[in-house]
């Protein structure tokens, strides 16, 4: 479970040396041991290749069709560069009458998965595209109040099951805080644990949630902001933390600050 999912590269590729806008610590309350995560240095180096091992990327692509549209932007090239073996998607934005036309975006990579929202045209969504083909697909979690906004896909693999999640986020005016904290996130945490009972579970996805300080870069002008507010910061510790989840990209770089998303106003 990671709440830093999501690649931070340049789509063409990194910047010449020096010029990586992620090596600027910017952070309005930094501790003196604090530093810059750049993936250039701080990513784990390949795996050796007869390392039995599976790669999974996510990426909140905030509008499939607009990302695909890009001018610049290669999935293919994205693919050679990364060498995944499974790519999670979230915030698709596509209707089901869209999904014929993204199933081939990167040859090779001939099983996907696609949750559309049905309840919202054109809004959440999911997807999984993968080499590997999985042992079962399961779409939402089996609650028709959680299921009608295509924010779930879980596979099945020899050895555990990757759940692809696009976590509710509270909104404008946290209008659907309560939603989240009381109703969501426990059936989504239960969920995960009846999973785990056959086998380990890994969490890839956006989880719409800060959970330190480190993680945001102005914490006390967020605090009754969706995805820092103490409820769903104190949800996330009850439903994922204090169950046995763990922030793999914290726990790999506990004093790194890095982002997967920034506004400039604020």
């Amino acid at each position: 479970m990671s709440s830093m999912s999501g690649f931070a590269a340049s789509q063409r590729g990194y910047p010449p040396q020096g010029h990586e806008p992620w090596t600027k610590l910017t952070h309005r309350e930094k501790l003196p041991e604090w530093l810059a995560y750049n993936p250039r240095t701080m990513r784990p180096p390949p795996l050796s290749r007869d390392t039995k091992c599976m790669k999974i990327l996510s990426w909140n692509v905030n509008g499939l069709h607009d990302v695909v549209t890009t001018q610049g932007f290669s999935a293919p090239n994205l693919a050679q560069r990364e060498n995944f073996d499974v790519l999670c998607l979230q915030e698709t934005h596509l209707e089901e009458k869209d999904i014929e036309n993204f199933k081939n975006l990167i040859a090779g990579y001939d099983n996907s998965y696609w949750s559309c929202s049905v309840s919202r045209l054109g809004y959440s969504g999911t997807a999984v595209i993968s080499q590997v083909k999985p042992i079962s697909v399961q779409y939402g979690l089996g609650i028709p109040e959680h299921d009608h906004e295509g924010r779930v896909i879980t596979l099945e693999f020899d050895g555990f099951y990757l759940v692809n999640a696009y976590v509710p986020n509270s909104g404008r005016f946290l209008r659907r805080l309560t939603y989240r904290v009381n109703n969501w996130d426990p059936c989504f945490s239960n969920y995960l644990k009846i999973l785990e009972k056959s086998k380990p579970v890994i969490v890839a996805g956006d989880l719409n949630c800060a959970r330190q300080s480190i993680d945001i870069h102005n914490p006390p002008a967020k605090t009754k902001s969706a995805g820092f507010t103490i409820e769903e910061r104190e949800s996330f510790e009850t439903n994922l933390s204090s169950r046995g989840f763990v922030d793999t990209f914290r726990k790999q770089h506990p004093n790194a600050v890095g982002y997967t998303f920034w506004k400039t106003n604020g």
